[in-house]
């Protein structure tokens, strides 16, 4: 039997209902242009709303002498000089602007006694220029994102899963999906597409992010429209995250634990970052703390669990209910743990995809005409270690700028070309999982991806691991002909996982295969057996399929950027 169909036309889609989707439907409804959102989570519990720290800009408020051309020289360094310099320049001269917008739309910022927006230092940042609003900010900027979204009257369709763009000779002409709910299809044409769902660290073992969430799902769907990625490899390793539960492993222990004097050490007593920073110990920067971690439990000195010990206990009771709050209560409800008393259990954890889907700096289009990527799923701001606070800073630029241009290519469009064969496709894919009766189990398959990337493309990587898992993914894509996919009365869920999985082995794709080409060590992306870095491989790798890699060359750094880059005083301040 045929599913019911819905047919909805707009001027612009926005795939994702986070903050840089909902940003540029703002931008796109400010300028009376016809916008939809759709996406797969409900709209207040999008993964921006798990953000804590805070979000960047050089307002100058707390530090007179900052400015935005410091801003820009910070982010390219910490890059290890594989961010693009344009991208970065326009993130961080519209950072205030962004900040703005905030304010406009009714974001509760910490403010100073004089009224001003308050900052503090949070990473390796010269001046103090990140706002927040207490450790919850990017709840709060979800918040007031979705309330503006609302007062602007901007449709939003928090139960649909986009399974295939729709393309005709190379431009955009929409999107196909389902209900979560009731598997009702949607064929929604479109004269633009904004992509902005997300990264692609769910397929690691333990993440930052939630389940179904952060599984490649941008990356699929701009590979099989006709779009590249730019540094797949490129995924940064948060040093913190909790080890059990085993439903909750990967979840953050905010790296103010460390900030406030927390100490790292192994299952011997040994604090060990003397070994790897002694200048700098607790406070070294993300990567630096992340091998660290990573290496005393390879050569087994770790915890029965398989990580090492964060402990605060020492600090005053009062100190930690004031200053980790959040870390506290997290803590009690996950495990029962009162920190104040007793260490926690932690190992490094995938946190956030600083590569992404290929875009060009200036609007963030992509290879496909009409079609735009923003947010984690975009690329070219972070290079290989992203500047904490820099991502939140992101969704509001870009999404401001790829709302702008969206709304002019929608409107210079003389017509929509559109292709009943691509639409036929697209429909064929989901009636052929709906008929998928085969012994296989998603939820297992997923499970022995994530398992792959742990092994073979975690932390520290070197040529045989990689190519073993590459050898294992060959094996995991021939089961997946096999899966069974059984909707239910609960709802569609199962055909989700199953494209979740489709797109997380397109991502590990991906990731193993520039992460063999990428014959270095730079930032994030560890080679044991290429230990130094390799001035020929300062480029970004573009995969556009199966074997197929590209070297692009970034552009240069302007001078009055460059003559700021010196190292960033790390005294009394957490790095990361």
């Amino acid at each position: 039997m045929q599913s019911l169909e819905r047919r909805i036309a707009t001027g612009v889609l926005v795939i994702g209902t986070g903050g840089s989707g909902l940003r540029a439907a703002i931008e796109l409804a400010g300028q009376g242009v016809d916008v939809c959102a759709v996406g797969k989570r409900a709209k207040l519990d999008t993964h921006t709303s798990l953000a804590a720290g805070g979000i960047n800009a050089a307002l100058a408020t707390t530090d007179p002498d900052d400015i935005w051309q410091q801003h820009a020289a910070d982010t390219l360094r910490e890059s290890y000089l594989l961010a693009n310099p344009h991208t970065v320049q326009i993130v961080t001269q519209g950072a205030a602007r962004g900040i703005a917008d905030l304010e406009r739309y009714g974001m509760p910022f910490a403010r100073d006694a004089d009224g001003r927006i308050a900052q503090r230092f949070f990473g390796a940042h010269t001046f103090r220029r990140t706002a927040f609003a207490g450790d919850y900010t990017g709840l709060e900027i979800q918040r007031t994102l979705v309330n503006r979204a609302a007062q602007l009257q901007v449709p939003i369709l928090d139960t649909v899963y986009i399974t295939r763009l729709l393309v005709r000779d190379n431009v955009v002409f929409g999107a196909y999906g389902f209900d979560l709910t009731d598997g009702t299809r949607y064929v929604i044409h479109a004269d633009a597409v904004i992509l902005a769902a997300g990264g692609h660290n769910r397929i690691w073992r333990r993440t930052s992010s939630r389940r179904d969430e952060n599984t490649g799902d941008s990356f699929r769907l701009a590979v099989e429209a006709g779009g590249r990625l730019r540094d797949p490899e490129l995924v940064q390793f948060h040093p913190s995250g909790l080890i059990e539960p085993e439903n909750a492993a990967g979840t953050l222990v905010s790296e103010a634990a460390r900030g406030e004097g927390g100490i790292l050490r192994n299952e011997l007593g040994e604090r060990f970052m003397a070994a790897y920073d002694p200048d700098r110990m607790e406070l070294s920067t993300r990567d630096r703390v992340a091998l660290a971690a990573y290496t005393e439990i390879k050569e087994g000195r770790g915890t029965p669990n398989g990580g090492v010990w964060l402990d605060v206990s020492h600090l005053p009771r009062e100190t930690i209910m004031r200053r980790l709050p959040r870390v506290y209560q997290t803590l009690l409800e996950l495990q029962m743990l009162d920190i104040t008393t007793t260490p926690i259990e932690i190992a490094p954890t995938a946190h956030y995809s600083m590569g992404g889907v290929w875009v060009r700096s200036e609007d963030h289009s992509t290879d496909v005409e009409g079609l735009y990527a923003i947010g984690e799923a975009a690329s070219g701001l972070h290079g290989a270690n992203r500047l904490g606070g820099n991502s939140l800073i992101e969704l509001l630029v870009f999404g401001r700028i790829v709302g702008t241009a969206a709304a002019r290519y929608s409107a210079q469009l003389a017509a929509q070309p559109r292709s009943a064969g691509a639409l036929a496709q697209a429909r064929a894919e989901v009636d052929d999982l709906l008929a998928a009766d085969g012994p296989e189990n998603v939820r297992a398959l997923q499970r022995a991806l994530r398992n792959t990337m742990t092994e073979h493309a975690g932390v520290v990587r070197d040529e045989q691991g990689l190519l073993t898992g590459l050898a294992e993914l060959d094996t995991l894509e021939g089961r997946m002909k096999d899966v069974g996919v059984h909707p239910d009365i609960a709802g569609f869920q199962g055909l989700a996982h199953a494209f979740d999985l489709k797109a997380a082995t397109l991502a590990a794709r991906a990731t193993l295969e520039a992460a063999v080409e990428r014959r270095e060590t730079r930032g994030c992306h560890n080679r044991s057996d290429h230990p130094a870095s390799d001035q020929s491989l300062q480029v970004n790798l573009v995969w556009s399929g199966p074997g197929r890699i590209e070297h692009e060359q970034i552009p240069p750094i302007p001078e009055e950027i460059a003559a700021l880059m010196q190292d960033v005083s790390t005294i009394g301040k957490l790095v990361e």
